[in-house]
């Protein structure tokens, strides 16, 4: 901080460096009431702010009462936040105090300040924590650092990606480094590829929920293992089980050298395996026999599978895992071959350790994240239990949600305040409280939005225009990046990673019938893409492209336009401030697709496949669906549906205004939108489920097992 604070707001960096700021709206008021320029300069970046901040500032906003009012306020509930009495969890499982859940996953997405996730999963993870705080579950979060973050986005004249790595400040993150005894900066050490690396920890605190991210690059290592966990998802398959390895078993030691000893264990995707591998192996250490081992992990064990795309899981080759990890198998009491049959999968080739066929070994309640993703893994996996029926195999699903106090708007928020009572956020499980958003006035949430809208608009106007100034890019990708967008025009969303089953590209399949639709002179449409493809697909990255050159085609007037960079800050605008949210996945391959959830809870409905949430999600009033459930479909005949539905629905019911300029019918669909999301796709739906039939009958033993046999 370059300016001391005043005395009587000395606590404004104690409460930067604890997350929960960041879904608390009047921590969030505070440091914008300060300076709002400065604020929004910073994305929102509490530590940078104070940074950044001047003396003057600070001063005058000691010298305002109602400021200290509000900090003092604001003081006492971070206080509270530090302790569990009280919460929904303690209040369900009193006799549970003082048990711990550890929960490992690959990217954590909590801030856009902490650059250390890379999409969906990530996102996910970052509510599941957010939300466990809120309900007081004891969480402890398990992650990597990446201190060079995922990438940078840019693209070139010709619409090619262009991937740069920037190192960020961890200064500017609340992260804190954990050392050992003696004050040695590693808490752990971890055998892979014939050499001991060190793992050093940082922590990171959401709420009551801390996670501890684990790094290598520390001087005790050899110079090649020190940037293995330096980067998200990079470097191929090589780089990516060392970084798998040390994160599961590096992960375990360094909780164990904590003093934490969880219950229950969760492995967030396939990527957190080895997590389970390493507690095997402590338990033989200990003495216990492999097969009670492998019994008593199973037990205490949750996996999560995010992949209904059978390529999608990891797997390694079993020489380079053996190379990996050693003779592991020698301290867990067993040969070769029994190792590598915990990855062993049965149709993919037996040379292989395959992550998720670990994870479902070793774990007794497995799930996947939608009713038909369940559907979907159980077919996936059913090779597992030969004989059994598909609806026989033990996995469930448990459907994704996402953090209302994270997502939703605060303008929406203040609607709800007017309607709903000052306590509504402590009722989200009431589906009457849900249904009194009906009676909301309808020019009140329309002029709500219109205003988001106006936040995002001038937002990529100002990006374009600095682009612009900084040289970064030519006048024809201005036009590209928005500057011609029009706040009074239906404007649809697309934002997602660019994988080729997301199908970005879908809408231009008849230029001609989207130039009818974008042009119309009297009901026209513009289009908002964002997103990146991995930097190994090459296949997304060519649908990108295609995409991006659309921006630049005449034809469309402008009304096609793409955002560079796409983080979780500019997606908080995009759910917000777009009128209609595009998903067009190909039917099955959508897992969840949490951004549509996002997106309703603000009262902007989806338009998309019936595949993933929108097949639970969709009641025929709260927005639009294509095709039929379960139904695999067809790029043409779905292209076709879609036109179809916005020239005959979706258009004309957005420009059909009453007397007083309001879309009527269109207000109502973005009220059940809302109302919907908010009664059965929130995370705290989410954490609680995984509560009560995941983590606390790990806790308490004695659900009978059902391990897999194929």
């Amino acid at each position: 901080m370059n300016a001391p604070l005043p005395p009587r707001l000395a606590g404004l960096a104690q409460i930067a460096r604890n997350l929960s700021w960041s879904w608390h709206r009047d921590a969030r008021a505070l440091y914008r009431g300060i300076d709002e320029r400065l604020w929004h300069a910073v994305k929102h970046n509490p530590l940078r702010f104070l940074r950044e901040v001047s003396a003057e500032r600070l001063e005058a906003a000691a010298g305002d009462q109602r400021v200290v009012d509000r900090y003092a306020e604001i003081m006492r509930w971070s206080r509270h936040e530090q302790t569990t009495q009280g919460t929904w969890f303690a209040k369900a499982w009193p006799e549970l105090r003082g048990k711990t859940i550890a929960y490992f996953c690959a990217e954590f997405g909590l801030h856009a300040s902490v650059p250390i996730y890379s999409g969906g999963l990530g996102i996910l993870a970052g509510d599941h924590c957010k939300a466990a705080s809120d309900l007081g579950v004891p969480l402890v979060g398990v992650g990597i650092l990446y201190r060079n973050g995922y990438f940078d986005q840019g693209i070139n004249a010709d619409g090619r990606q262009q991937d740069t790595d920037e190192r960020y400040d961890i200064s500017l993150t609340p992260i804190t480094p954990l050392t050992g005894p003696g004050g040695v900066p590693y808490l752990a050490t971890v055998p892979c590829f014939g050499r001991d690396v060190r793992i050093r920890a940082w922590r990171l605190d959401v709420g009551r929920v801390p996670i501890y991210l684990l790094d290598t690059d520390i001087e005790e290592n050899h110079a090649d293992d020190r940037p293995l966990l330096s980067k998200l998802y990079a470097g191929g398959p090589a780089l990516r089980l060392r970084q798998e390895w040390l994160l599961g078993v590096g992960g375990v030691r360094v909780l164990r050298a904590l003093d934490l000893q969880p219950s229950a264990w969760h492995a967030n995707e396939g990527h957190a395996a080895f997590m389970l591998v390493e507690r095997v192996r402590e338990f033989v250490a200990a003495g216990v026999p492999y097969d009670e081992a492998v019994s008593r992990v199973r037990g205490s064990s949750s996996f999560t599978t995010h992949t209904p795309v059978p390529a999608g899981h990891d797997m390694f080759g079993q020489a380079q895992v053996a190379e990996c990890s050693g003779p592991v198998w020698e301290e867990m009491g067993i040969t070769r071959e029994q190792f590598f049959e915990m990855g062993h999968h049965p149709v993919v080739d037996s040379g292989t350790f395959h992550m998720t066929a670990a994870a479902i070994r070793l774990s007794q309640r497995v799930n996947g994240v939608s009713r038909r993703h369940g559907v979907v893994t159980r077919e996936l996996w059913t090779s597992l239990w030969p004989g059994r029926a598909v609806d026989e195999v033990p996995i469930g699903h448990v459907t994704n949600g996402v953090h209302l106090a994270t997502w939703m708007a605060n303008q929406v928020m203040h609607i709800f305040d007017e309607y709903l009572g000052a306590n509504w956020g402590n009722q989200l499980d009431d589906p009457k409280m849900w249904d009194k958003i009906m009676d909301a006035d309808d020019a009140t949430l329309w002029h709500a939005h219109v205003n988001l809208k106006g936040v995002l608009l001038n937002l990529i106007r100002e990006e374009a225009r600095r682009a612009f100034v900084g040289r970064s890019l030519e006048a024809l990708q201005i036009v590209g990046a928005g500057v011609m967008l029009d706040p009074n025009i239906l404007t649809i969303g697309f934002a997602r990673r660019f994988a080729t089953y997301k199908r970005a590209s879908l809408i231009f399949r008849d230029p001609d019938r989207l130039h009818a639709l974008l042009t119309n002179a009297a009901a026209p449409v513009q289009i908002v893409f964002a997103g990146k493809a991995h930097p190994a697909d090459n296949p997304g990255k060519d649908i990108l492209q295609q995409v991006y050159q659309y921006t630049r085609d005449p034809r469309f007037e402008g009304r096609v336009a793409f955002v560079e960079d796409y983080d979780m800050h500019l997606s908080h605008l995009l759910v917000q401030g777009v009128d209609l949210w595009m998903n067009l996945p190909k039917v099955p391959m959508e897992a969840s697709g949490t951004s549509g959830m996002k997106a309703a809870l603000n009262g902007v409905p989806q338009l998309g496949t019936i595949d993933g949430w929108w097949e639970e999600g969709y009641d025929g009033t709260n927005g639009w669906a294509i095709g039929e459930a379960g139904v695999v479909d067809d790029d043409e005949v779905t292209a076709d549906r879609l036109y179809t539905l916005l020239e005959t629905e979706v258009v004309p019911r957005f420009y059909a205004r009453d007397e007083h300029a309001l879309p009527r019918e269109w207000i109502t669909t973005m009220k059940r939108a809302i109302r919907e999301a908010g009664m059965h796709f929130t995370a705290h739906r989410m954490v609680r489920d995984y509560a009560r039939d995941f983590y606390v009958p790990s806790i308490l033993g004695g659900t009978p097992d059902d391990p897999p046999t194929g």
